[in-house]
């Protein structure tokens, strides 16, 4: 697997050049080389993207094969489920969120759930796609509470050996959420909950959930680019816009990758945008991290400055001034809990000055970068910077700040400085400030 994605290297760049830049692309095949093969990605499918959607799904499951990747597929079926139990005159009963399924309902659920399982299947391979169609035998389950919920399981164990052949001969496993009792009793489960299972047993580097809004939508209907649950969980949680199934969904999600290891992440898109969402910083739906707790100090006092050092370095390529702790006066300085962002910020007049913002590698496109900046900018109703032309964050600052200005080497950005004397002066202390990062990378 690792010779074959090497091979198509240059496929992918050539593919997704007008979504980011080289480096980007590089980074994460470089990232997405380095895993097992099963561990690449678990994508959910909710049933209403395959009723409605089906084309554009085989179109972005087809790129990834193409590209050398292999995800493990399980999808729902719950538009479709209700239109066959009513057309089978089954009355739709729900109890505690999840449908009550008799022993002639559980019928229609292994039909319904067969013929949309195959229904992909076919599809992708009449694209030249490998797939293998997985209807039993990965979830063991046992039964809820059969007198509540009729024939209705939890998952209790995820065997894995029939996900694990498909991959090995790269055809895309698809899956549908049936359990079985040891004792070979097939029982509804519902999608999340078994992909959750799934995800726990296998924890892949991306979790993808595919849904017709392409992602978490705010009170107005907008998309919420990201969500660091350690430093927003409790507060989107309050918001009255929060309830019914979102309420539920982010629960879970929670719940979820509080028990994965802190480089998953969750992303919630369209399925005509899942490359763009995995292979660009920006993505296109909405990015879900456990994320670091943000710790914020006046002073350099109880920050570790020489992880905050190798933060830098790292982060610009370059060497930091052997003085700098000495010769810079913190305003402010914001450090992820790992040291995998940072933020400095000086006092300049009025205005808070943003001398060094800093995402490592590993980190960049997992919305850290995000969640440090939203807790800076809380903080700060005014600030100026400045970034050298060129640099790959500028599309990040343009897009947060009220105004730029640039010359031929740098740009200066601000947001919040009300008038144009507070900008001039700004924009000449940004420019007159003396560099801190030397031309010539540090040692490895």
């Amino acid at each position: 697997m690792p010779e074959r994605r090497t091979q198509v290297r240059p496929t992918i760049v050539r593919l997704l050049s007008n979504m980011a830049s080289t480096r980007e692309i590089q980074l994460y095949l470089k990232r997405f080389s380095q895993l097992e093969a099963d561990r690449f990605a678990v994508v959910k499918v909710g049933g209403a993207v395959l009723r409605d959607e089906l084309p554009a799904l085989v179109s972005s499951l087809a790129f990834l094969q193409q590209v050398g990747l292999t995800p493990i597929v399980i999808h729902g079926a719950g538009p479709q489920l209700d239109e066959e139990m009513a057309a089978a005159g089954i009355d739709k009963v729900v109890v505690d969120g999840l449908r009550y399924t008799s022993a002639e309902g559980l019928a229609v659920v292994r039909r319904v759930s067969q013929r949309e399982n195959l229904r992909l299947v076919e599809a992708l391979q009449a694209e030249g796609v490998r797939a293998t169609s997985i209807h039993t035998g990965v979830f063991e389950s046992e039964y809820l509470d059969r007198e509540r919920y009729g024939l209705v399981g939890r998952v209790v164990r995820v065997e894995t050996a029939g996900l694990e052949a498909a991959i090995g001969a790269d055809s895309i496993p698809v899956i549908t959420s049936l359990g079985e009792t040891v004792g070979g009793q097939i029982l509804n489960v519902n999608a999340d909950w078994s992909a959750n299972e799934l995800v726990k047993r296998i924890k892949p580097y991306k979790i993808i959930f595919l849904t017709g809004t392409g992602g978490v939508l705010d009170e107005r209907g907008r998309l919420i680019e990201s969500i660091s649950l350690n430093t927003q969980y409790d507060e989107l949680m309050r918001q009255p816009w929060v309830h019914s199934g979102m309420r539920v969904k982010l629960e879970q999600i929670h719940d979820l990758l509080v028990e994965l290891p802190p480089s998953t992440s969750l992303s919630m898109t369209r399925p005509d945008e899942m490359a763009k969402e995995l292979f660009t910083h920006r993505g296109s739906g909405t990015l879900v991290r456990l994320g670091e707790k943000i710790v914020a100090f006046d002073s350099w006092e109880g920050v570790d400055t020489e992880r905050l050092r190798e933060l830098i370095e790292s982060s610009f390529g370059r060497r930091l001034s052997a003085d700098y702790f000495e010769a810079v006066l913190p305003h402010r300085v914001y450090v992820s809990e790992l040291y995998r962002a940072a933020i400095v910020l000086t006092r300049e007049g009025e205005h808070a000055y943003m001398d060094k913002f800093a995402v490592s590698e590993e980190a960049q496109g997992e919305g850290l970068g995000r969640s440090i900046w939203d807790v800076m900018r809380s903080e700060n109703q005014s600030l100026f910077w400045r970034s050298r032309r060129g640099n790959a964050v500028n599309e990040f600052y343009f897009a947060n700040a009220d105004g730029a200005l640039r010359d031929d080497v740098w740009a200066v950005f601000w947001y919040g400085l009300e008038n144009w004397d507070d900008i001039r002066a700004a924009v000449a202390v940004a420019r007159a400030r003396p560099q801190t990062l030397s031309e010539a990378a540090p040692a490895s």
